[in-house]
């Protein structure tokens, strides 16, 4: 499972917190490593959310691309005049 990036920012905004509240410095460069692992994560995960929304648009517009093309106007031309389509009963009205 990967995290997504909200759930990381939230997790580097609480190691911070964390770093912040504290007087101990062990405690303190612990929680502020943690969040800078957290920070790093956060934008390879918002690298892949990018990455998944530019695929999801290019299915999108591929589909729509699909849909516009009936067929219907090609079925006049054909490469080889001299021969019918396969499916030619169903297409004669």
């Amino acid at each position: 499972m990967q995290p997504s990036s909200i759930l990381c920012r939230a997790q580097e905004a609480h190691h911070r917190n964390i770093a912040a509240a504290t007087a101990l410095s062990n405690i303190k460069s612990v929680s502020m490593a943690a969040a800078a692992a957290w920070a790093r994560e956060a934008i390879d995960a918002e690298r892949r959310e990018e990455r998944l929304l530019r695929r999801h648009e290019a299915a999108d517009a591929t589909a729509r691309l699909r849909l516009d093309q009936s067929g219907w106007e090609d079925r006049g031309f054909s490469e080889n005049p001299d021969r019918g389509f396969t499916d030619g009963e169903r297409y004669r009205e």
